[in-house]
């Protein structure tokens, strides 16, 4: 599976979720036990609200605040819905994943800037899944690519706080179980 392919897939996944939680699902806890459904589906959109300015080549300081605090309003689907949008149409612009893009860890080749944002797709796909007991059921095509771009990234990327110890899951289970184990999440 290529990147734009993962990339749409967790959209999909994502937005699959996002369109099911329901008024009173939004305080609900997530395995990221630091957020509540509106926190993570704040976190995500935020995100993909950066993407078309990062991939346009702007700088950090140029985004500036913009998208901090709550960007979802009254109407966090609604704005889901537009950035996912916004962000897909950036990404698939021609040449767009030539670029390096400015990211808070400094120049980043566009393609791992693409590949970070579909693993938080996917993932926090499978957290708003579990917190609003939703099927939490990835594709496993998707699963595997996030996997495969993620196993060799994750001792560092856990040494920076950026995810929870591994779990240990039988090397017998399936990938989306080995996924979310390797990121500190109780399959």
């Amino acid at each position: 599976m290529d990147l734009l392919e993962a990339f749409d897939r967790g959209r999909e996944e994502f937005g699959r979720r996002v369109h099911r939680v329901s008024a009173d699902q939004w305080s609900a806890d997530t395995p990221c036990t630091e957020w509540t459904v509106r926190d993570l589906v704040n976190h995500v959109t935020g995100e993909h609200l950066w993407a078309p300015w990062l991939l346009r080549g702007a700088t950090l300081t140029e985004v500036g605040d913009r998208f901090d605090g709550d960007v979802l309003g009254d109407d966090p689907v609604g704005v889901w819905d537009r950035a996912e949008k916004e962000s897909s149409a950036a990404f698939h612009r021609p040449g767009a994943l030539d670029l390096e893009v400015h990211t808070s860890g400094g120049l980043t080749a566009a393609t791992d800037y693409g590949w970070q944002m579909t693993s938080d797709l996917a993932v926090h796909a499978w957290d708003l899944a579990r917190g609003i007991g939703d099927d939490d059921t990835l594709a496993e095509d998707l699963a595997a690519a996030v996997y495969a771009y993620l196993e060799p990234r994750a001792d560092s990327w856990r040494g920076a706080g950026v995810f929870g110890p591994p779990v240990k899951v039988p090397d017998s289970a399936r990938v989306q179980d080995r996924l979310v184990a390797l990121l500190g999440r109780q399959p």
